[in-house]
């Protein structure tokens, strides 16, 4: 009688269903690992809000004063609300990249 013998995986198969492990179990890792949920994300958005409006805020403070106390052909308070603008953008910016780069080590270390 002819006894069929088990079909050994081709490497390909074997590297494939390897990775398809690997996806599945950084998957379930990441439902477990709920920090990043709703809580989070407003969070974020609310320290990138604060981040931009103190700088705006302090810079017409500063631009206010100066108008007051040091004026001349110059309207300090426009260049002071705009540059405290671009320093609040600048601060969220990286705030937001630095949390993405944080974001982004967990999944490449849960991939691993």
């Amino acid at each position: 009688m002819n006894e069929k013998q088990p079909i050994k995986p081709v490497k390909h198969e074997r590297i494939l269903s390897e990775k398809i492990g690997l996806k599945t179990m950084s998957k379930l890792r990441a439902k477990r690992n709920t920090s990043h949920g709703v809580w989070f994300g407003l969070s974020m958005i609310g320290l990138i809000g604060w981040s931009i409006s103190i700088p705006t805020l302090l810079g017409a403070a500063l631009g206010v004063w100066l108008d007051k106390y040091h004026s001349g052909g110059h309207a300090w308070t426009l260049a002071m609300l705009v540059g405290g603008l671009v320093v609040g953008c600048s601060n969220a910016w990286h705030r937001v990249a630095k949390e993405e780069k944080l974001v982004r080590k967990e999944q490449d270390e849960n991939d691993e």
